[in-house]
């Protein structure tokens, strides 16, 4: 196992969290829809789904949460992928989305016109994976439904401006468009995340508030850039400057797990990817990750997902290089 490379003083450790975000098979549907309309949108598994509306309003519901009236240059995220529906107005019957048809662009772009007469709603559809950690591990942080509601207010200009940059480029739709409108769409989403940090009560828990403190978000830092490294409770009490007994209370008290327990965890989460995403061998994913031999490896994958890691590999994956589609009679999201 290699020793740990050291964590400045003062860095930001949650915005060093952000930064390890990465957006996978970012798939969006442009829409015009027109009253009375109604949508049936159906749960994706382990995905993110956003709408952004560019013109008119439309009213989101989702069970379990009021209905949310969702206006012009407003966004709306789903960080867990929860079906719901979108409709003109409450109680608007709805179509599966799925029995709607569309002009299919691209792999990653469809145009859909739907409804019928009345006011238009123009609004971007988009559904992405996190395909790092700590993607995943904000993910769990994040509530059902997240609303970024500033098109009146001074701090919505990042807001307005990309919107309208991804209305202009869906609407000329020019030689690399579709590649602009992708990164867009990623910049959205990261910027609702942390609109939501700053305002949002609940990033005062779990992971989130153990980014922020001083001394866990230093060891978490530490973990996360080098998770090969021999780490023990006394060398990551001395990266957080703490004692031995101070640290460990802190951390689980914060996280609520042991230091070495969510190393353990982070470990085998990227273990996962690697297997999933990559063609490299068991031991190099083992090495990679601290593990000198494949079979210590092997008993601590098993720990904490139940099967051996070698299934994972058997039943395939995402592939790094995938591209999100809504494609056939399914029109699943499917990167395979």
């Amino acid at each position: 196992m290699t020793e740990h490379r050291s964590v400045p003083e003062h860095s930001d450790y949650l915005g060093e969290a952000l930064h390890l975000l990465k957006l996978s098979g970012t798939f969006y549907c442009q829409s015009e829809l027109r009253a009375p309309w109604g949508v049936d949108m159906p749960p994706f598994d382990d995905c993110l789904m956003m709408h952004i509306v560019t013109a008119g309003h439309c009213w989101l519901l989702v069970e379990g949460e009021p209905p949310i009236h969702v206006q012009q240059g407003s966004l709306v995220m789903l960080p867990h992928g929860k079906g719901h529906v979108i409709a003109s107005s409450p109680e608007q019957a709805t179509t599966p989305l799925f029995d709607i048809p569309v002009n299919h662009i691209s792999d990653r772009y469809d145009l859909m016109s739907f409804g019928g007469s009345g006011e238009v709603c123009r609004a971007t559809c988009c559904v992405a994976r996190f395909d790092h950690v700590a993607g995943q591990q904000l993910i769990r942080h994040l509530p059902a439904v997240m609303v970024v509601n500033t098109w009146e207010e001074a701090e919505g200009s990042w807001l307005q401006s990309t919107l309208r940059y991804m209305a202009h480029e869906a609407q000329k739709l020019n030689p690399g468009g579709e590649t602009v409108m992708s990164h867009l769409a990623d910049i959205l989403i990261i910027q609702a995340i942390r609109t939501w940090l700053e305002k949002g009560t609940q990033a005062d828990i779990g992971w989130l508030a153990a980014l922020r403190d001083p001394h866990i978000g230093r060891t978490l830092a530490a973990m996360h850039r080098n998770p090969e490294a021999d780490w023990t409770i006394e060398r990551l009490a001395d990266v957080a400057s703490m004692s031995r007994s101070g640290y460990s209370a802190r951390f689980t008290d914060l996280m609520g797990e042991p230091a070495m327990r969510y190393l353990t965890r982070w470990r085998m989460q990227m273990a996962r990817l690697h297997l999933k995403n990559s063609s490299d061998s068991m031991i190099a994913i083992a090495e990679k990750l601290g593990y000198q031999s494949e079979a210590a490896f092997s008993r601590a994958f098993k720990r904490v997902f139940g099967v051996a890691p070698g299934s994972v590999r058997k039943e395939g994956g995402v592939r790094a290089n995938g591209v999100g589609v809504l494609t056939g009679e399914s029109r699943v999201f499917d990167r395979a």
